[in-house]
């Protein structure tokens, strides 16, 4: 087995995120926006694949934000997604976003083991302890407050059938589990890749205790480097080693006009209005997954991406912004676009060769 993108040799790496889902990041009434067809996706994924980007990356979405898309109501689960993912590209790897108190760990545990032996070890899992409670009605839960706890037992579990040591009893508090084993172990040793998305203080323990990426945000990039620095301390006292990635939303073109033209038209003259506010309102008080200002300061932001980082402009302009972010000590980022087909090209084109210049990427 070669080694996992995600610890490949570039020291700033990338991803493809939220393909899987109508709309992508966005919640726009364009007509071009993302409509999230297998054909496409498959499309985009083999695109990223041959340019190098290290990972392909699905939100785990079961209803939509309402307004008029209704946007991320139409997603692909994420484990099947990942599957059909590994059998269609070579090198990139393939990422499930699983939300825990919706997924067994025992289901869990083989469906990733199986995803990374039909991607020869490129599997990745993306730990989302849950925050809507839309969705946990969907699925006739309540959602409790120790959702963190809940979610370390979720990875112990996952960790020992991993482990491939033989049937095990568990007694926690959210599951008690009788002569739990679960074969074939994944390819990745002692698991594959795992990511946290976590922003609150909670959160980051959890990832200390049981990710080897934190996946967050910020509202300057600057502000990062007190997240990296929290992590690092919060994994050291675990005896651990956690690294740190953001998202952004991408809109890119030829001028720096050009792009907040664009970007000024799909964020916020057609933005779906209704769903920005069903949106941020049930983020605000429940998630605890962005900085409090964002919600007062950043409404463009969330409905051109979901509250990420915009980056809006020239190629330089775009490759000098990941510089920033490198230097400030983010291990990379992932990317979202209004139409991947239609903007990841431009993308690879001029934006990774100014990155490789930069020296934040060998290939």
């Amino acid at each position: 087995m070669s080694t996992h993108p995600m610890h490949g040799p570039n020291r700033f790496k990338l991803g493809v995120f939220s393909a899987n889902a109508d709309g992508g990041l966005t919640l726009t009434r364009v007509p071009e926006r993302w409509p999230a067809t297998w054909d496409g996706i498959v499309e985009v994924a083999q695109m990223a694949d041959r340019a190098g980007i290290e990972f392909f990356l699905p939100i785990a979405r079961w209803k939509g934000f309402g307004g008029e898309m209704n946007s991320r109501e139409w997603s692909f689960e994420t484990f099947t997604f990942a599957a059909g993912i590994a059998a269609a590209t070579r090198n990139i790897a393939v990422f499930s976003t699983v939300h825990v108190p919706m997924v067994h760990p025992v289901f869990a545990a083989k469906a990733l083991a199986t995803v990374d032996h039909i991607s020869g070890g490129r599997a990745g899992l993306n730990i989302v302890c849950g925050w809507n409670p839309e969705e946990f009605g969907l699925f006739g839960l309540q959602m409790i407050e120790d959702r963190y706890g809940q979610g370390l037992e979720w990875a112990e579990i996952m960790g020992r059938i991993h482990a491939d040591t033989g049937p095990f009893d568990y007694e926690g508090s959210y599951y008690k589990l009788k002569g739990v084993s679960g074969r074939p172990a994944p390819l990745q040793r002692p698991r594959p890749v795992t990511l946290n998305a976590a922003f609150s203080p909670p959160g980051r323990d959890f990832a200390a205790r049981a990710a080897d990426f934190l996946f967050t945000t910020f509202t300057e990039i600057e502000k990062g480097r007190a997240t990296i620095d929290d992590i690092a301390a919060r994994a050291a006292a675990q005896g651990r080693e956690v690294g740190v990635f953001t998202t952004c939303h991408v809109v890119c073109r030829p001028s720096q006009a050009e792009a907040e033209d664009y970007y000024e038209h799909y964020a916020v003259a057609m933005q779906d209005a209704a769903s920005v506010d069903h949106y941020m309102g049930a983020k605000e008080k429940f998630s605890g997954s962005h900085e409090a200002d964002a919600y007062r300061l950043h409404r463009k932001r969330f409905a051109g991406g979901a509250g990420t980082y915009p980056l809006v402009g020239t190629p330089a302009h775009i490759a000098a912004e990941m510089v920033r972010m490198a230097e400030t000590g983010f291990a990379g980022t992932t990317v979202s676009f209004v139409n991947f087909r239609d903007e990841l090209p431009y993308f690879i084109a001029e934006v990774l060769p100014l990155l490789r210049d930069a020296g934040l990427r060998v290939a």
